[in-house]
C-alpha cells in the first residue's frame, strides 16, 4: 500500500481552501471589509475583525521564505528525504504558507526560490504543494 497523507478535517471555514485546488486555482480567504489577505482560514479577519469573507484566488506563485529538510519516514512508504518550506505569496507581504515541496532535489531548494503551486487529489481534497518555477 502507498504511502497516504494526513487529511486536514474539513469544516465549514476551511472547506473552500481544500476543495479549491479542484480547478487548479490557490484560494485564500480575503477580506471584504479590509482587503486583508487570510491564511490559515478563519471565521473573522484577524486584522479587522470582519466576517466578511470570501475566497479569492490567488496567482499561485510564491518564494521560499524558509525551509528543511525531513529525514524521517514517519511512515513505511514516505519516501524521504523532502524538503518542508514556508512560502510567502506576492498578494500581500507576510502570508504566508507551509508546504511540501515537490519535483525537486533536497539539494537544490534555497531561500528565494520561485515556485509555483501544484495539487495532489486526494478523495475530494487537493493538496496543495509546490514545484520550482523553471527557467525559461
Amino acid at each position: 500500500m502507498a504511502y497516504q497523507p494526513v487529511l486536514p478535517e474539513i469544516d465549514e471555514v476551511t472547506e473552500p481552501f481544500w476543495r479549491s485546488g479542484q480547478d487548479g486555482m490557490l484560494r485564500f480567504q480575503h477580506c471584504r471589509a479590509c482587503g486583508w489577505w487570510i491564511h490559515p482560514p478563519r471565521p473573522r479577519c484577524p486584522k479587522c475583525q470582519s466576517n466578511e469573507l470570501q475566497f479569492d484566488p490567488v496567482e499561485g506563485r510564491a518564494k521560499v521564505w524558509s525551509f528543511t529538510i525531513n529525514y524521517q519516514a514517519w511512515a513505511p512508504d514516505l519516501e524521504v528525504p523532502y524538503a518542508i518550506a514556508i512560502v510567502e505569496f506576492p498578494e500581500q507581504v507576510n502570508m504566508r504558507m507551509t508546504t511540501k515541496l515537490v519535483d525537486v532535489s533536497v539539494d537544490d531548494v534555497s531561500i528565494g526560490m520561485e515556485v509555483r503551486v501544484v495539487f495532489e487529489p486526494v478523495d475530494d481534497i487537493y493538496l496543495p504543494f509546490f514545484t520550482p518555477i523553471k527557467a525559461a
